[in-house]
């Protein structure tokens, strides 16, 4: 069905999961503010459960995108199978958070409704940041997705940790911003235009590729999107940030938004630039190196476990920047299949922290985890199985994603990258195994809590996440292959632009 995007009530279908999910968002807002007592402070059980109908109600407006094709050349939000997956990826995200999170919340007394409201409105930015094909929708959807962000990781007021992590989330959030924009100003400089498709044409019809402004308005791009995804040098805000927010809004950050993140970078480059791909491969190169080795290095000394994790996420972007650097559609696929493996295994791993920690996120050391397979089996087999993807080893989805990303590596003449991400995976077995070894090898300590209470909704997200990571590393042939279509969508120019490519 072709939709006609000049046309506001047409568009509105390009946009249909994103409108859903807004007004929920709003809806779920509401009912939160009448259904608490004048006395009450607290939120009904109830509005996690709402906020995870209007997620699944996002997915089915999703489902129905396929059926819509824009009639000009030049939607300012994607209609293309890159665009469905993403927001699949983002939905999926943000529904296992809902699931892990609800006895978190009400443990901590923390029951806000406005938490999860704030949830739906940073996944509608999430999806709109990764599906936007103009660079000014990118930057609008990018501070729709942070400013939820920066709230959601300050939300415990009564926990100095959060609130130092949240300011500095924010003051290095708004310098990234600036040089995101100042990046859209130059690149506009230079090409006349900030949709990607345009710029695109642009370049490859002027030959613009020589002009000053854009090499340095791809530069500061990286930068924006470098922060971001917390690629090494910008990751400095990262470990603190992780560490104060609350566990489920750690494993949400760490999985969502990167992931989104991630999809817009991806979308960028190799839709706008790829005419220029000699000029940016070098920064994600860079990018790549410094980020696998820099954050493996230091994880290796870390005795808190979620801090561990925090620079676990850092070395990840590494590995997903060198299928960036591919700049193929081996790459892209291998990328879009590790975004998948990657929101799993780190939501799981981020859910048995939250169980271990306690109450207070007291219990966040490694002596935590002594005899864990012990007092907690099922969770101790869950934790292994997540660490394992982690550090890539056989069967787990983690290392069919790596084994991807390295043939793309390889294929585009990149070995000695591909051979520094097997070395930096090699290194993080270390801290990864050390995990294990406690949970199996080590006592219990005498003061050791009994067994952890575990909610229908964390029994659900953890067995999503395990059979998921089991399943994507045994079978992987499906999501692949969606992998695969998804990622061939940036590489079309669409037909209506090649005039004006001329």
């Amino acid at each position: 069905m072709q939709t006609d995007i000049s046309m506001q009530a047409q568009y509105a279908l390009v946009l249909l999961p994103e409108i859903v999910l807004s007004v929920w968002a709003m809806a779920v807002l509401l009912v939160d503010v009448f259904q608490k007592g004048e006395r009450s402070e607290a939120s009904s059980s109830s509005i996690p459960w709402l906020t995870l109908v209007g997620i699944g109600l996002a997915a089915v407006a999703n489902a129905l995108l396929p059926r819509f094709e824009a009639a000009g050349p030049n939607p300012l939000v994607g209609i293309d199978s890159f665009r469905i997956f993403s927001n699949y990826l983002c939905l999926l995200a943000a529904a296992l958070f809902i699931l892990m999170s609800n006895r978190y919340f009400d443990q901590e007394h923390l029951r806000l409704g406005e938490l999860y409201v704030l949830v739906l409105f940073a996944t509608v930015g999430m999806m709109v940041f990764a599906g936007a094909q103009d660079l000014m929708v990118m930057f609008l959807a990018l501070e729709v997705m942070s400013l939820a962000i920066y709230v959601l990781v300050g939300i415990n007021r009564r926990d100095r940790r959060s609130s130092e992590g949240a300011l500095k989330y924010f003051l290095l959030g708004a310098f990234s911003s600036a040089f995101f924009l100042l990046g859209i100003a130059l690149v506009y400089g230079g090409a006349g235009t900030t949709q990607l498709n345009r710029i695109a044409a642009a370049v490859g019809a002027a030959g613009l590729s020589a002009s000053p402004l854009l090499p340095i308005g791809i530069a500061l791009l990286g930068v924006g999107f470098g922060f971001k995804v917390a690629a090494v040098p910008f990751h400095m805000w990262t470990p603190d940030a992780y560490e104060g927010a609350p566990t489920p809004i750690t494993a949400f950050m760490a999985a969502g938004v990167k992931a989104a993140a991630f999809a817009a970078f991806l979308r960028v480059f190799l839709t706008a630039f790829p005419g220029m791909y000699d000029t940016w491969v070098t920064i994600a190169v860079w990018l790549a190196l410094l980020t696998m080795v820099g954050a493996n290095l230091v994880a290796l000394v870390q005795g808190n476990v979620k801090r561990m994790l925090a620079y676990s996420s850092i070395a990840h972007a590494g590995y997903l920047l060198v299928a960036l650097a591919a700049g193929s559609a081996l790459g892209a696929a291998s990328f879009l299949f590790y975004l998948v493996v990657y929101t799993l295994m780190t939501i799981g791993s981020f859910a048995v922290v939250m169980l271990v920690g306690g109450r207070g996120e007291a219990n966040l050391d490694l002596e935590a985890y002594s005899g864990l397979a012990w007092r907690q089996p099922a969770l101790a087999v869950a934790m292994t199985i997540f660490l394992l993807s982690l550090a890539g080893f056989p069967f787990t989805g983690g290392f069919i994603g790596k084994v991807f990303i390295l043939r793309a590596a390889v294929e585009k003449g990149l070995v000695l990258l591909a051979v520094i991400l097997v070395l930096a995976s090699l290194l993080s077995y270390f801290y990864y195994l050390r995990v294990a070894w406690y949970m199996w090898f080590r006592e219990p300590a005498e003061d050791s809590p009994g067994p952890l209470a575990l909610s229908g909704g964390v029994k659900l997200a953890l067995a999503i996440s395990v059979v998921g990571v089991l399943l994507l590393g045994i079978l992987p042939g499906a999501l692949l292959a969606a992998a695969e279509r998804s990622a061939g969508a940036l590489f079309q120019l669409p037909a209506a632009l090649l005039g004006y490519a001329r």
